[in-house]
C-alpha cells in the first residue's frame, strides 16, 4: 500500500440491526465505494455480558449468528475480494470463530484495554491488532502495548483514536492529542470518527486528521440513516460513504510525499513564465564592464540567472553586444 494512502474503515458496527439481508446492503455500500476494509463486531452473547445487563434484552434481538457472520464474510471475499476483514471481537470463542472465517485483522474494543486475557489470545493469532483506546489513560494504553508485544513481538498493532461519545460533540474530539500518541508510541494511529453523520463536521474532522498524519479512518456506515435505528447517530448512508471515499482519495493524492519530488511541467512553464531573470538595463557593448546599474531583474521570454546571482556578473566584462532586456548569463561575460 502507497504510504500516502489512507486506510479506510467501514465500522457496520450493529447497524445490521440483527438482520443479515440489512448487513448485506452496509457489505454492498461499503464495497461499492472502495472501502479498504469491512469491519464486523462479533460477539457471543453468552459469554460477553450478565444476564441482568440493562442492554442484555436489546442485543439478544441484534445478535447474528455465527453462520450468518460466516456467509457475511464470504459475500465479501466473493464480491469484494480487495476489502478486507477486520473483526472486533469481545470474548475468546469469538476471536477464534472469527480466525475460522479468515478474518485480516482485529479490532480490541477499548472496553477490554484493561483485559490481558483476551488481549494475549488476540495477539497469539499474530494478525494485526486495531488497539481502540478512546476514554483510556496513557498507562492503560502503554500495559496493553506491553501484553501484546508479550505475547506475539510480531504482531502489527495500530492505535485507534476516538471519543467514545455518539454523536461526539467537536469540542470534545481532542485531535491535537493525536500528535502526541504518534510521538510517544511510534506506532500508526488512525482516527475513529463517531461526528454528527447529519452535520458536514463528519467529513471535514476526518479531512483534518488526515492532514494531521493518521494512518487510517474508521467511519460508521448504515443502510439508511432516517431509519435511526442502533448506531446510526454518526452513520453515513451509502451513497454518503461514496463521497466520504472521494474525499479521501483526493485527499491522499494532495498529500504527495514528505519529500522533494521533480517539477511538474506545469511548474517547469510557471519557472519560465513567472520567476525573474537577470536581463540587461540598455544596451551593453561588448567589452564594457558591468555595473550594477547595468542590470534589472524582471519577468523574461526565457528563463536566465535569478537575481542572487547578481554578483556573479557586476564587475565582469561584457563578451558580446547585449541588447535591453535581454537575459544576461554567464556565458556573456568573462
Amino acid at each position: 500500500m502507497p504510504d500516502n494512502h489512507t486506510y479506510v474503515i467501514a465500522e457496520m458496527a450493529c447497524s445490521h440491526e440483527g438482520d443479515s439481508k440489512i448487513a448485506e446492503k452496509i457489505i454492498d455500500g461499503a464495497g461499492k465505494a472502495g472501502a479498504d476494509a469491512i469491519q464486523f463486531q462479533i460477539w457471543s452473547l453468552k459469554d460477553m455480558v450478565v444476564p441482568h445487563h440493562k442492554d442484555y434484552e436489546l442485543l439478544t434481538r441484534i445478535e447474528l449468528s455465527r453462520e450468518d457472520w460466516k456467509q457475511l464474510a464470504e459475500r465479501v471475499r466473493r464480491s469484494y475480494p480487495d476489502m478486507q476483514i477486520i473483526a472486533c471481537v469481545y470474548e475468546a470463542s469469538s476471536v477464534d470463530f472469527a480466525c475460522s472465517i479468515d478474518v485480516d485483522a482485529f479490532k480490541i474494543h477499548s472496553a477490554d484495554l484493561s483485559n490481558p486475557n483476551l488481549i494475549h489470545h488476540v495477539a497469539e493469532t499474530g494478525k494485526r491488532i486495531d488497539l481502540s483506546i478512546g476514554a483510556s489513560t496513557l498507562d492503560e494504553i502503554q500495559t496493553a502495548i506491553g501484553w501484546i508485544k508479550a505475547a506475539s513481538e510480531e504482531t502489527p498493532v495500530w492505535l485507534m483514536y476516538g471519543y467514545q461519545v455518539f454523536p461526539t460533540p467537536t469540542g470534545a474530539i481532542h485531535l491535537d492529542f493525536m500528535r502526541k500518541l504518534m510521538d510517544m508510541f511510534e506506532l500508526p494511529v488512525g482516527y475513529q470518527d463517531h461526528s454528527d453523520g447529519d452535520e458536514p463536521a463528519g467529513f471535514y474532522l476526518p479531512a483534518a486528521a488526515v492532514g494531521m498524519g493518521v494512518a487510517c479512518l474508521e467511519k460508521h456506515i448504515t443502510h439508511d440513516r432516517s431509519f435511526k435505528g442502533i448506531d446510526h447517530e454518526a452513520a453515513l448512508n451509502p451513497e454518503e460513504f461514496t463521497d466520504f471515499i472521494k474525499m479521501v482519495r483526493v485527499l491522499d493524492e494532495a498529500k504527495g510525499v514528505s519529500v522533494p519530488r521533480p517539477f511538474i511541467p506545469q511548474e517547469e512553464a510557471y519557472r519560465k513564465n513567472s520567476k525573474k531573470s537577470i536581463v540587461a538595463a540598455h544596451t551593453i557593448q561588448s567589452g564594457q564592464v558591468i555595473r550594477k546599474s547595468d542590470l534589472l531583474y524582471m519577468r523574461a521570454s526565457e528563463l536566465g540567472l535569478p537575481p542572487d546571482h547578481a554578483p556573479v556578473i557586476i564587475g565582469k566584462i561584457a563578451d558580446r553586444d547585449i541588447d535591453a532586456f535581454n537575459i544576461i548569463t554567464g556565458d556573456d561575460v568573462s
